[in-house]
């Protein structure tokens, strides 16, 4: 597995990668610009071409971005949707000009007391229609699993698929596994048969073809109990060693295994190298 973590923009987007080699990622995520905005500043050209340099000159893929925390593509709301709408359109767009392989976005959330399945609905409407108008670009968006914390889809396997299934384009969507979300959402794979159980259904309802990078987080909350809340690896409920389990999969050797872990004295090289620690080979 390609492991590596989130990485700072902080005086140019380029400056991602520079961090994540100094640290000895093999993958990184990074925001492409302010997630708690609804616009970002567009890129400039030789932002774009600092970018392309250093991700051919440093051994980083793949590279993916992680989208702002405001869209929400479940809505109702009409402006907020075309607010969620518009700023995913401009992820997509910046994404493709980086040459950023693969944007993260987290399903979104449902109205209060309606059924799960039409914001699933309404989210692959709108994933359908951002793939048509970007027709031309190659990058994958990747839903990713959540905890199910107040009204967030996209904590059980069947939500994806029932996005997914809609989706008219499947070359271009896909799934990140965050570890944290989904053992607090309540999948257990703490032990080897677990750890098998968990792909077998995934397999079984998604497919693992669909599967395209994971999240690395220990947890600080307890199996089943919906609460997003990271922690540091071998510090949470999970633990350290079902970690080694993913990193070892032959199944996953080519896939990101991306940190996100708290921002704290404990740093991402930190929890880089209790990874990397857990290789077999």
């Amino acid at each position: 597995m390609r492991l590596g973590a989130h990485m700072s923009i902080s005086g140019g987007k380029y400056k991602a990668l520079e961090r994540g080699n100094s640290i000895g990622c093999e993958a990184i995520q990074i925001f492409t610009g302010n997630v708690r905005s609804w616009a970002s500043k567009p890129l400039d050209e030789e932002e774009i071409k600092l970018f392309h340099e250093k991700k051919k000159e440093y051994d980083i893929y793949p590279v993916i971005s992680h989208n702002s925390y405001l869209i929400n593509l479940a809505t109702t709301d009409e402006e907020k949707l075309k607010k969620s709408y518009d700023a995913m359109l401009d992820e997509l767009t910046r994404a493709d000009q980086l040459g950023i392989e693969y944007v993260n976005m987290h399903p979104g959330n449902k109205n209060e007391g309606e059924k799960e399945i039409d914001a699933l609905l309404r989210i692959a409407e709108q994933i359908n229609l951002l793939l048509k108008q970007t027709n031309k670009s190659n990058v994958i968006i990747l839903l990713e699993t959540t905890a199910g914390q107040g009204n967030d889809v996209g904590y059980k396997f069947e939500h994806m698929i029932a996005i997914m299934d809609e989706i008219e384009n499947k070359k271009r969507i896909g799934v990140t596994f965050d570890t944290q979300h989904s053992f607090a959402a309540g999948y257990d794979f703490r032990t080897k048969n677990t750890y098998e159980k968990l792909w077998n259904e995934f397999d079984d309802i998604i497919g693992l073809q669909y599967l395209d990078a994971f999240h690395f987080n220990d947890s600080k909350s307890d199996l089943g109990d919906k609460v997003d809340r990271h922690d540091h690896i071998g510090n949470g409920k999970i633990g350290k060693e079902p970690f080694g389990f993913f990193i070892n999969d032959e199944r996953f050797k080519e896939l990101p295994g991306i940190l996100e872990t708290p921002n704290s004295e404990k740093t991402f090289e930190d929890n880089l190298n209790v990874l990397k620690s857990l290789r077999k080979s």
